[in-house]
């Protein structure tokens, strides 16, 4: 046996010792693709009465009108917003008046019958819409997940999305073959994020982005089905 089959076995057998295999990884993530789908650049704080300056006479310009507004928006990188984004951009508003603002607001989701809410993703918040109209944006926007995410691609985003923070290497020993083509591409989507430590040696490492767990209907990493769901399904 070389190095490499040894290698290989290795990596087997730990995987067996989880209780995870690849192929339970690729199982999940197919059930969780069936059912559907960093901070800003510093700026000047928003003043009320200075985003009203030049408006034209309408409704009232609050601190949860302007949440309302930045989520509506959304993070110029298709990322969550966290509290503290959205505070930084206002003056005189902290990130506990932040929680309490998407609180009423999704209570006056509710109870004006609303198609969408403020769901918590990550660290962040994101407007999104209920599930039972998910087909609306199915149909606007085509069965995206099942048409770009090739078998490889989901089998790479279930190694780092189980495994935590790998480097290119690590990820290769896993699936027993190079993945650096497909890293690349699914950091350009924005699904994996590079980050390098700062000491040495300074080897680029692989995780989830808040645009992952958006895309697979995550509020976290937690809410991935694990060895037992996988195989009760």
């Amino acid at each position: 046996m070389d190095s490499s089959d040894a290698s290989r076995s290795t990596t087997a057998s730990d995987q067996a010792d989880q209780g995870l295999t690849l192929d339970a990884l690729n199982a999940g993530f197919a059930e969780i693709l069936s059912r559907g789908e960093d901070p800003y650049a510093p700026a000047a704080p928003i003043a009320a009465s200075q985003v009203a300056k030049d408006a034209d006479p309408g409704p009232e310009i609050t601190p949860r009108s302007i949440v309302e507004a930045m989520l509506f928006v959304g993070h110029p990188e298709n990322q969550p917003l966290t509290s503290q984004q959205m505070a930084s951009l206002m003056r005189g508003v902290n990130t506990s008046e932040i929680d309490e603002i998407v609180r009423d607001l999704n209570e006056q989701y509710e109870r004006t019958g609303r198609p969408y809410k403020i769901t918590s993703q990550g660290a962040g918040y994101a407007l999104t819409l209920l599930p039972e109209f998910a087909v609306v944006r199915e149909r606007m926007a085509g069965r995206v997940r099942q048409a770009r995410l090739s078998q490889a691609a989901i089998e790479v985003l279930a190694v780092v999305a189980y495994s935590g923070s790998l480097t290119s290497e690590e990820i290769g020993r896993i699936r027993g073959r190079p993945s650096g083509a497909i890293l690349n591409q699914l950091v350009r989507r924005q699904l994996l994020k590079v980050e390098r430590p700062d000491g040495k040696p300074r080897t680029a490492r692989y995780s989830t982005t808040g645009r992952f767990l958006q895309l697979f209907g995550l509020e976290s990493l937690e809410d991935l089905p694990r060895s037992q769901e996988i195989e009760e399904r």
